[in-house]
């Protein structure tokens, strides 16, 4: 029981980790006064890629583990730790957001760009074994309510902490990575 709570905390966690770069692009979306309607659409389709996206890296990461299961869990931390520091290093840069209309195609490669993490970090969980359901439960839910805090919260302010909500995911994945090095 203790080890399904663990597991459940630590594949929490890293889902509120890659949900804050949708929360974060969420806040600057809600400046578009969006419609509650489409609020709860984008949310949605944010949550289907954080489902689609991490099965397609565990599903990568189990034909992988077959082959390479002795540096396996290394592979897997430096992943993380890598994929930590490019949303670390991209929070602190100064460049605009693009102004993508979150409806249509726009929509389409929004929600593909918030999720494209989610793939690595999926093909770290399969590389080391994690419960496919479960990882996905969480990653799709949690993506998808941050989606939507995201973009109520913008709606009502002008952006305050869009860029530490990214600083704060990156760091996340880059502990969780240093964490899998010394297990």
């Amino acid at each position: 029981m203790t080890l399904l709570v663990g597991e459940v905390l630590t594949l929490s966690l890293m889902a509120f980790a890659l949900g804050m770069d949708a929360f974060s692009v969420g806040l600057g979306m809600g400046m578009y006064k969006l419609r509650y309607r489409q609020i709860l659409y984008i949310g949605f389709t944010i949550g289907v890629f954080h489902v689609i996206m991490p099965m397609l890296g565990m599903m990568a990461g189990k034909f992988l583990s077959v082959y390479f299961s002795e540096i396996a869990a290394y592979i897997g931390a430096g992943l993380l730790m890598l994929l930590g520091l490019r949303m670390f290093w991209s929070s602190l840069k100064a460049e605009k957001e693009s102004l993508l209309t979150p409806v249509g195609f726009g929509l389409l490669i929004f929600a593909l760009s918030v999720s494209l993490d989610s793939f690595s970090v999926g093909l770290t969980l399969g590389v080391l074994g994690a419960k496919t359901a479960l990882v996905l439960t969480l990653f799709g839910v949690i993506a998808m309510v941050l989606t939507w805090a995201g973009l109520m919260i913008g709606r009502r302010m002008q952006g305050w902490f869009g860029k530490y909500s990214e600083t704060l995911g990156g760091a996340i994945l880059f502990a969780f990575g240093v964490k899998m090095l010394f297990m």
